[in-house]
């Protein structure tokens, strides 16, 4: 069997602290991350500790840092290669969930569902497949996204919530939660229509907790979803059914946005920034406030500056 050129685990502060000590020692190259608190490179291998916890060792020169360093001297015990014999339920058959897009201003928002099993988590040990938000380029994403979905035994769908149907539903909930949840439902009923493609089917569903209240999510499930164990945490990404998921969800948002781009002519950056203000004016003065509808989630405070009108009063958040 070919040695491992990844590997991941999760650290504890005091391990997190200790392999610090180890990256910042004169021998590694530093480099910024996103999401990460420090990240090094060596000529065969790199290492990057994540703000959630996780720390990724990537490249073929992993196998030997992780046995004569990092178990040694940061875990204090022998774990790679039995990471399924310490915890089975890393092989069991589920459907991860996540989406794309809640934090863009232009642009739809789309959930996807990923089903796996054994089988497939055993064909993506090596590929990369992780949290699109850990991905840096668009490119990458979409070549993730393609190996996704040709890969034998995995089950997948993704549902596409455009601009002005996102609106509408906004207007209707109030609330972007119950929008999301709502995807997550759809999607989640979608895949288990197909569960004769699911073998062996499903235990549960996971998803990122992004409601205050897991009932959000609990309540939009429809006649199929309420039979399957719905689990909801934070940092769920971490698990390579959700990291799938997050996938293939950015890459269908990046395709729909350009599309959109090509449809009125004009650029439509990604996130919420002052870039994105800019542009939101660009659009609006070449296509008037009243189509804006058709490209942004009207309820962002960005779509009042762009269009001129007084922002609403902030509402303080309570938890």
């Amino acid at each position: 069997m070919a040695a491992p050129t990844s590997y991941t685990v999760k650290l504890n502060e005091d391990q997190a602290r200790a392999l610090e000590k180890i990256v910042r020692d004169g021998t590694f190259k530093l480099r910024d991350v996103p999401y990460a608190r420090y990240s090094g490179i060596k000529p065969d291998f790199n290492v990057t500790f994540y703000e959630s916890g996780k720390l990724v060792v990537q490249g073929k020169g992993t196998q030997d840092f992780v046995q004569f360093v990092l178990e040694p001297q940061i875990l204090g015990e022998a774990k790679l290669g039995y990471e399924t014999v310490l915890n089975p339920a890393l092989l069991d058959p589920r459907i991860g969930v996540d989406e794309s897009g809640k934090g863009d201003f232009f642009g739809p928002m789309c959930v996807a569902g990923v089903y796996v099993n054994a089988e497939v988590l055993a064909s993506w040990q090596e590929k990369g497949i992780r949290d699109s938000k850990n991905i840096s380029s668009d490119a990458q994403v979409a070549k993730l996204a393609d190996l996704i979905r040709k890969t034998a035994g995995c089950v997948h769908n993704v549902v596409a919530i455009g601009p002005e149907a996102y609106n509408r539903m906004h207007t209707a909930n109030g609330s972007v939660n119950r929008v999301l949840a709502w995807g997550h439902a759809r999607v989640i009923e979608n895949l288990l229509a197909l569960k004769h493609r699911m073998i062996p089917p499903p235990v549960r569903a996971i998803s990122d907790q992004f409601a205050k209240d897991k009932g959000t999510v609990e309540k939009a499930l429809m006649s199929l979803g309420r039979d399957l164990e719905l689990v909801q945490r934070h940092k769920a990404e971490e698990d390579m059914a959700v990291a799938a998921a997050s996938i293939l969800a950015r890459d269908e948002f990046v395709h729909r946005l350009k599309k959109l781009e090509q449809e009125f002519g004009v650029p439509l950056p990604k996130g919420a920034s002052t870039a994105v203000e800019t542009a939101g004016r660009a659009f609006v003065a070449k296509h008037g406030a009243d189509i804006l509808g058709k490209v942004a989630k009207m309820h962002f405070r960005t779509s009042y500056r762009v269009r001129g009108l007084p922002e609403p009063p902030k509402v303080e958040w309570r938890r």
